[in-house]
C-alpha cells in the first residue's frame, strides 16, 4: 500500500500514530473542499443544492461507507454526529422492541455510548431504563426485559475486537436488538454487519475514514427493520416530501427517514472525497497490514523498552485486536507529551493509557521502528520529567 500513502498530506518530520483519533488529510478531500467552497458555493450559490448534488450527499456518502462495513448501499446514511445517531438508533430499536424496558451498556465503553443510552432512556420518563453493566458482563445481563444492547466493535481504549456475529446472535436469542458502535473499526478492520445479522450501527467519519475533524457520522439500519423503524428526531429532511412544507410529519421511505437536519455541505463533501481513497482496496489486505504494524510495534517495544515501565493493555493476539495498541505507564500523560514534542504523535487516555494508532493506508513499517526508538529515548532519558509535560492540555 505504499502508493496509497501518497494520497495523503503528511508533514515531514512527524510519525503520525493517531489516525485512530483523527485521520490524516487526503489530498482528494482538500481539493474537494476548495472546489465546493470556491466554485459550488462561490459561483453556484443556492443552485448547487441540485446542480452540484448537495441534497443527495447523505445517501451518496452513506452508500460509499456501506461496503466498508458489510452493508447494502440503501442501509447506510451519513448524518449528524455519532452521539446524535446513537440517540436515534437506541430509541428506534427500543420502539421496535416494545414491551421491553431495559437498555444495556458496559462500563469502560466510550463514554458517549453510555451517555446517549442513558439520555434516550431518560426522555421516555420511565418507559425505558438504562443499566450500566460491569466491564465484560453486558452479554450476561441479557434477559427477557432487555430491549437494546449497545456495544463497540473495537474498544476505544484497549483495541479489543468484539465478536459481532456471536454477540448479536446471543442478543437475538434473548429477544434483544443490538446497536453497534463502529467508530474505531470502520476503515481499519473488516466489518460485516450483514453477515452478523446486525440491527443498527453507528460510527464517525473522522478516524480511519479520514473525513476531517468533526466529520459527519453515519447510521446503519438493517433493511428488514426499515419499514417499521422510526427516528425519534423528525427533522424536515427526513420527511417523505420535505419541500412540500407540510405541517404534519410523514417519514421518508427506507434509510432516508433517519436524516434529520440540513447536512453540513463542506464537511460532508470532504468525507465524500476522502472515501474515494478506499476505492479498489482489498479490505483483507488493509486489515492485515494494520494488525501487522501493531504486532511489530508490540514486539519492538517489548524488546527495546524492557524495564522502562511499559505494560501492554491491548490483546496480544492480532485477531482479537484492532489497529491501535494501548500501553500502560504510571506517568502516561507526560510521556505522551514528550513523545509528541519529539514528533511521534499518539494520544493519552486516563488514567495511564498511551494509545498508538496504525492507520494501514499511510503508516509504514519503518515509521513503527523509528517510533519505538523515540519511545525508548524518552523513557530511558526521562525527558518526560520536564515540568512542561505535566501541564494538562484541554485535549489529551
Amino acid at each position: 500500500m505504499a502508493s496509497v500513502r501518497e494520497a495523503f498530506v503528511l508533514p515531514s518530520g512527524v510519525i503520525y500514530l493517531d489516525g485512530n483519533s483523527l485521520g490524516a488529510l487526503p489530498r482528494s478531500a482538500l481539493d474537494r473542499v476548495r472546489a465546493v467552497a470556491g466554485e459550488e458555493w462561490g459561483r453556484g450559490l443556492i443552485g448547487s443544492w441540485v446542480g452540484a448534488g448537495w441534497i443527495d450527499l447523505p445517501r451518496r456518502v452513506g452508500a460509499k461507507i456501506a461496503p466498508l462495513i458489510g452493508a447494502a448501499a440503501d442501509e447506510v446514511v451519513a448524518a449528524d454526529s455519532t452521539s446524535v445517531n446513537l440517540f436515534k438508533a437506541v430509541l428506534a430499536a427500543a420502539d421496535l422492541n416494545g414491551g421491553r424496558s431495559m437498555v444495556l451498556t458496559e462500563r469502560g465503553e466510550f463514554p458517549t455510548d453510555t451517555y446517549m443510552a442513558a439520555a434516550a432512556a431518560a426522555v421516555t420518563r420511565g418507559a425505558l431504563r438504562h443499566r450500566l453493566c460491569d466491564e465484560g458482563t453486558v452479554a450476561g445481563a441479557l434477559d427477557a426485559d432487555t430491549a437494546v444492547m449497545v456495544v463497540s466493535h473495537v474498544h476505544y481504549r484497549s483495541g479489543e475486537v468484539r465478536d459481532m456475529a456471536g454477540l448479536t446472535a446471543q442478543a437475538h436469542a434473548a429477544g434483544a436488538l443490538v446497536v453497534w458502535d463502529l467508530s474505531h473499526a470502520a476503515g481499519a478492520v473488516r466489518v460485516d454487519l450483514g453477515g452478523a445479522n446486525a440491527d443498527f450501527a453507528v460510527g464517525c467519519g473522522y478516524k480511519y475514514l479520514n473525513g476531517g475533524p468533526g466529520a459527519p457520522a453515519y447510521l446503519y439500519v438493517a433493511r428488514r427493520h426499515q419499514a417499521l423503524a422510526r427516528s425519534p428526531l423528525t427533522g424536515w429532511l427526513g420527511h417523505a416530501a420535505p419541500f412540500a412544507f407540510a405541517d404534519s410529519y410523514e417519514p421518508a421511505g427506507g434509510i432516508a427517514r433517519f436524516v434529520c437536519g440540513t447536512p453540513g455541505v463542506l464537511g460532508m463533501s470532504a468525507l465524500d472525497a476522502a472515501l474515494d481513497v478506499f476505492a479498489g482496496l482489498d479490505g483483507v489486505a488493509v486489515e492485515r497490514k494494520g494488525r501487522a504494524l501493531g504486532t511489530l510495534f508490540i514486539d519492538l517495544v517489548e524488546r527495546r523498552c524492557a524495564g522502562l515501565g511499559l505494560a501492554l493493555a491491548s490483546p496480544r493476539d492480532p485477531a482479537r485486536r484492532g489497529c491501535h495498541v494501548a500501553l500502560r505507564h504510571a506517568h502516561g500523560y507526560p510521556v505522551m507529551r514528550a513523545l509528541i514534542e519529539r514528533g511521534v504523535i499518539g494520544d493519552f487516555r486516563d488514567p495511564d493509557i498511551l494509545r498508538f494508532g496504525f492507520a494501514p493506508l499511510y503508516t509504514r513499517y519503518r515509521d513503527v521502528a523509528r517510533a519505538v526508538e523515540v519511545v525508548r529515548d524518552v523513557l530511558a532519558g526521562e525527558s518526560w520529567r520536564d515540568p512542561r509535560h505535566a501541564a494538562r492540555a484541554v485535549v489529551t
